[in-house]
Parts: structure tokens; C-alpha cells; sequence
């Protein structure tokens, strides 16, 4: 049996990657939050359990079951006026190797004038040889709240595996009225596993998470750290300029993602998705 040469396996996959796109506005409607435009494409789709309270909750699927070099998946949301709207994942996001080319991961939202939004996905899954570019990009009105946590596991812990080589590219951009008041470039790239047991990056652990709140104060901050003596890996919180940003280091998702809760629940901005509780 003859097998195709690396260039010819290249081109094969580059012809039969994945693209989705979710795009959705949200606005009040009769006093709760309700999707008055949605629209779908390739393999990513939004999914919408019942309401509690005020709130609108939307799941993300991916229908491709993951990600692979060269796969680009997009979402877009525009959260109008006094709307809630709280964000997870079906399922945790995987992103597998790739032969050259990186997946990619955009996430825009705008927020009105007393809008909010919670973005709580489940963890993404990162294997050896993986590369991702993930882009995330918030504006915010004067009093709109944003609650964004997210979580990245290099490799399948309980498997042992080992994330010996890759690349992980994550940009974060947060305005308020046109303002930047966030900015974060995160890169590991290369000998991954080497990086992450160096002590300025993790120490030897392969779950980190970030958590951002705006508005936030000192007051909030001083709270969440009052829950930390519940929590079993490494956090570090701090408050400034109006926003308090949170960092988790454990050496698995399910550590990272307990603690995420205890420090959550404590904050009390939100109620945890109920994906999370199941």
C-alpha cells in the first residue's frame, strides 16, 4: 500500500477543515432575556436551556468534536440593554495536533449600558502537537458587567499524558467606552512541557485559568480571597483600576475548576451553569 508524502497529506487535510460560526443578539423581551437573531453556520451551534430568572443561558456545541490545525471557529455576541446573558460549553473543547497550520478561536461580545455577560466554558483540552490561536475581544458600555473565566489543560491528565511540543497563543482585549482596560498576550510555544515546569510560568502544573471581573473593587477582591482557604491549587487575586482578575494553577481541570467555583460563589455575580453542577 502506498502512503501519501507529507506535502500530500497536508494538502488533504487543509481541503477538509472545519469553520463554524455562531453570531446571536440578545435583548430584553417582555422582561427577560431572549436571542432575537441567531444564525449558525459549519459546525458550531447555540443551544438555549430554560431560563431562571432574568437571564438567558446558552450552551455552545461543537459538532465537529473538537479542533484540528486549520479548523477556525468564530462567535459573536451583541448583548443590548439591561440584557443578561450567561455562556458555557456542552462539553469540554479539544484541540488536537496539528501538521502545520493552528486552529483558530475568536470570541468578539458587545455590551450595552447595564448589560451583562458571563462566559463560563468548560475547560479546553490542549494535546501534544497542538497549536491554537484563540483571540478574545470585549467592549463594554459604562455600566455593562462582564464575568470571563476560562481554563487550559495541557494534555489528558488522567491518561498521563504529556504536552511535550505544541503552540498555545491567547489575546485578550477588554474596553470600556472605547477604553482598554484589559490587555493580555499569553504565548507558550515550543518545548511546552519544559515551559510549563518553569517556576515564573507553572511550576510543574498542567491546568492554568484566568478569571476576570468588571466592574470589580477591592471590597470584591478582599471577599474572594476569604474563599481561598477552601480552594486546593495555587490562585493569586488582585484588584485594579475597576477590575479584579483572578489566576488558577492545579495540576488538573477538575482542581482548577473547584476552585473556580469556590472563588465564583464568593464573588456572587452569577450562578454557576448548571452544566457545571451535573
Amino acid at each position: 500500500m502506498r502512503y501519501p508524502d507529507i506535502e500530500g497529506t497536508r494538502a488533504l487535510f487543509a481541503a477538509n477543515r472545519a469553520e463554524g460560526l455562531v453570531s446571536a443578539e440578545f435583548a430584553v423581551v417582555a422582561d427577560r432575556t431572549r436571542a432575537i437573531q441567531t444564525r449558525e453556520e459549519g459546525s458550531l451551534r447555540i443551544r438555549f436551556p430554560a431560563t431562571r430568572g432574568d437571564a438567558q443561558e446558552v450552551v455552545l456545541v461543537n459538532t465537529a468534536g473538537g479542533m484540528a490545525g486549520g479548523d477556525h471557529f468564530t462567535i459573536n455576541l451583541d448583548i443590548a440593554a439591561g440584557a443578561k446573558l450567561a455562556v458555557t460549553t456542552a462539553s469540554a473543547e479539544k484541540i488536537y495536533r496539528s501538521l502545520g497550520p493552528a486552529s483558530r478561536f475568536n470570541v468578539t461580545a458587545h455590551l450595552a449600558d447595564d448589560a451583562e455577560l458571563t462566559w463560563l466554558p468548560h475547560e479546553t483540552i490542549v494535546f501534544n502537537c497542538a497549536r491554537l490561536e484563540r483571540r478574545i475581544d470585549v467592549t463594554l458600555a459604562a455600566t455593562a458587567m462582564l464575568l470571563f473565566a476560562e481554563t487550559v489543560v495541557f494534555g489528558r491528565i488522567s491518561m498521563g499524558e504529556i504536552v511535550a511540543e505544541g503552540d498555545f497563543s491567547d489575546r485578550w482585549r477588554i474596553r470600556r467606552n472605547g477604553r482598554l482596560i484589559f490587555a493580555e498576550n499569553f504565548r507558550l510555544e515550543g518545548a511546552i512541557a519544559a515551559g510549563l515546569r518553569e517556576t515564573a510560568i507553572a511550576k510543574g502544573q498542567a491546568a492554568l485559568g484566568t478569571l476576570l471581573l468588571a466592574p470589580g473593587d477591592e471590597e470584591k477582591a478582599g471577599a474572594a480571597h476569604a474563599s481561598l482557604t477552601k480552594c486546593q491549587g495555587e490562585i493569586g487575586i488582585s484588584a485594579w483600576n475597576g477590575i479584579i482578575v483572578a489566576r488558577f494553577m492545579a495540576a488538573d481541570g477538575a482542581t482548577v475548576r473547584h476552585d473556580l467555583s469556590c472563588v465564583l460563589r464568593t464573588l456572587g455575580d452569577a450562578a454557576l451553569p448548571r452544566l457545571w453542577l451535573n
